[in-house]
Formats: C-alpha cells, sequence, structure tokens
C-alpha cells in the first residue's frame, strides 16, 4: 500500500486548512476530450482539490441516467480508452493539476490487460483508481499492482455493505475511502438520508482513511450537513448535467465549460465555509 500519495497530501492540506475537500467527475470525451481538459484547467482554476474522471463504459455499474447519457455521447463520438490516456498524458504542468482519479469498470482494466492499463494510468498522470465493479474484498491481486504502481485504489462502501465485508474491503483501500451516500445509482437528489451520518460515524471507527461522500451531492447546503463526519464530497450528475445543452444545441462549450467553474466555485466556497 502506497505510504505516501498526492491524494493523502491533498487531504493532509485540507485537514491542515479545517475544510473540505472537493472533488467534481466529469465523463472523459463528453462533449469531446479537448472540452475534457478544458474543463480540467477551468476546475483547477476554480480551486477543486481532486478532479474525478469517468471512463466512458456502454454498461455502466452504479450511474445514474445523466452520467449513462454521457458516456453513451461519448461512445458515440468514437471515446476509446487509448485515446483518453493520449489525451491527458498531452497535460502539461500535470502537476500543478489536481490529483486525477479515475473512475474505470474493471472489464475495461481486464480487456487492456491490468498491468498495461496501471502503466498507462500512471503515464497519463493519474494518481488513483476507482474500480466500481471489482468486489473490494476481492482486490487483493489487483491492489497489490495498483499500490507497485505508486497509486490509490479507492474502494466503495454503500450504507448497505455488512461490517465484517466492509473491514475486508478496507484492506485493499488507500486514498480515501469513497462513502455512497444511499442505496441505488449515481443522480441529484433534494436531500441526504438522515441515516448517513451514523453510516460515516461507523466508518470513521473502521479507518483512518479520509471519507469523502457521493452520490447526491448537488447543493452547498449538501455539504453542510455532513461536516464533522467526512473529509470529501464527490459531485458527478450535477456537473455533468451542466453540458448537456451542448448535445442539444442551446450552448456552446465555452459558455457550458464556464457555467461548470461557476458551480465549482459554490462548491469549494461551501467546502472551505468552516
Amino acid at each position: 500500500m502506497t505510504e505516501s500519495s498526492r491524494i493523502a497530501d491533498v487531504f493532509t492540506h485540507c485537514r491542515e486548512q479545517r475544510r473540505m475537500a472537493f472533488m467534481p467527475f466529469l465523463s472523459a470525451g463528453d462533449p469531446d476530450l479537448p472540452a475534457t481538459l478544458a474543463l480540467i484547467r477551468e476546475l483547477s482554476d476554480a480551486g477543486v482539490d481532486l478532479i474525478e474522471i469517468g471512463f466512458p463504459y456502454s454498461d455502466p455499474i452504479a450511474d445514474g441516467p445523466v452520467i449513462q447519457a454521457s458516456y453513451s455521447r461519448a461512445l458515440d463520438r468514437g471515446v476509446t480508452v487509448a485515446g483518453i490516456f493520449d489525451a491527458l498524458e498531452s497535460l502539461e504542468d500535470r502537476e500543478s493539476l489536481p490529483p486525477l482519479v479515475g473512475m474505470v469498470a474493471y472489464a475495461i482494466i481486464y480487456r487492456t490487460g491490468p498491468d498495461t492499463f496501471i502503466t498507462r494510468a500512471k503515464q497519463a498522470g493519474l494518481s488513483g483508481l476507482i474500480v466500481p465493479d471489482l468486489p473490494g474484498d476481492e482486490a487483493e491481486e489487483f491492489s497489490r499492482l495498483v499500490f507497485a504502481a505508486g497509486l490509490d485504489l479507492i474502494q466503495l462502501v454503500a450504507p448497505t455493505t455488512p461490517e465484517q465485508r466492509t473491514r475486508r474491503i478496507l484492506e485493499h483501500a488507500s486514498g480515501f475511502v469513497y462513502c455512497i451516500s444511499i442505496a441505488g445509482t449515481t443522480g441529484v437528489r433534494e436531500g441526504l438520508p438522515e441515516e448517513l451520518r451514523l453510516h460515516l460515524q461507523q466508518l470513521r471507527s473502521q479507518t483512518t482513511l479520509p471519507l469523502a461522500v457521493g452520490f447526491g451531492i448537488s447543493r452547498p447546503e449538501h455539504v453542510d450537513s455532513l461536516r464533522g463526519v467526512a473529509e470529501g464530497v464527490i459531485v458527478g450528475s450535477a456537473i455533468v448535467r451542466l453540458l448537456e445543452p451542448i448535445a442539444v444545441g442551446t450552448s456552446t462549450p465555452a459558455e457550458a465549460i464556464a457555467a461548470v467553474g461557476a458551480f465549482a466555485r459554490q462548491m469549494v466556497a461551501a467546502c472551505r465555509n468552516t
């Protein structure tokens, strides 16, 4: 397991500043790969702490309709794994950007070859991987490869995950724990379940890794409800939805990217409001 990483350093920095980390999600290639790179730059300028990059997949595991649609748009444009890696590798001054975390189906990794995929991920500047269809308690072999490359393997834990299984999952986790806020798929929701705080408190007793909450986070007030029990928040659908107008021709890429930046600045401010 990695002893120190860019991801760990981010959470250490946030803890020292007594604030939460903000991590937005992007679907690679929606609306196209040059726009994805522009969005990474825009989010970096907005002050986000990490950026999750989704690798489009035709059969997503836990993604709701908004992200599923964005994956379909990217795949329809011919986006490939190699193309995503090539695009990310072309980013200049990558060390000055927030750490990038790949959200990728194990089916894609298996098809590419785990060693090859991890090598390319490292070359492309990814700092960690989230693999939603690899059972966390069956990830021992893959985690060794990831850790040997100096990357983090972020594991997902749901409210319905039994305690014993959670402990096995955490044995192969690093960077942070992706805490699913509610049983179901990703998507914008009005509020977060009351039992989430209890779930996070229970997780805190099982690990020293930072806890970052995703699925349903879309508003600054959601951040407020997690203060004191989570170290970070992850937002996907609310950001991806801001790019939908490009597909129907009611917004230019520049306008949509600016809208994403404005939203990100609101969420960053909420995370820094101690």
